[in-house]
């Protein structure tokens, strides 16, 4: 996903990995996924943005996927999109 003229800079004791000034970054793509560890199935989704209009048609993909008597259990980061006013509704 990234493209570089040199490797990353020398790390120092206390110090974040730096970039040269000329690295390309090629895009990015967001994944959300959805596990259910005792019968070992993933829904996912891959998408360009990580907005909340994305992460609520992920939940409907979850809502059509799974069998309606399941009690769900979601955890999700504190990413604004999973705050959303419409993802609250």
């Amino acid at each position: 996903a990234l493209e570089r003229t040199q490797p990353g800079l020398p790390l120092g004791i206390g110090h974040i990995r730096t970039q040269s000034h000329d690295y390309i970054r090629h895009g990015t793509v967001t994944l959300f996924t959805a596990l259910d560890y005792l019968e070992g199935k993933l829904i996912s989704s891959i998408e360009r943005q990580h907005r909340h209009q994305e992460w609520l048609d992920f939940l409907k993909k979850i809502n059509r996927e799974t069998p309606k008597h399941l009690q769900l259990h979601l955890i999700v980061d504190n990413y604004a999109t999973h705050k959303h006013p419409k993802v609250k509704a």
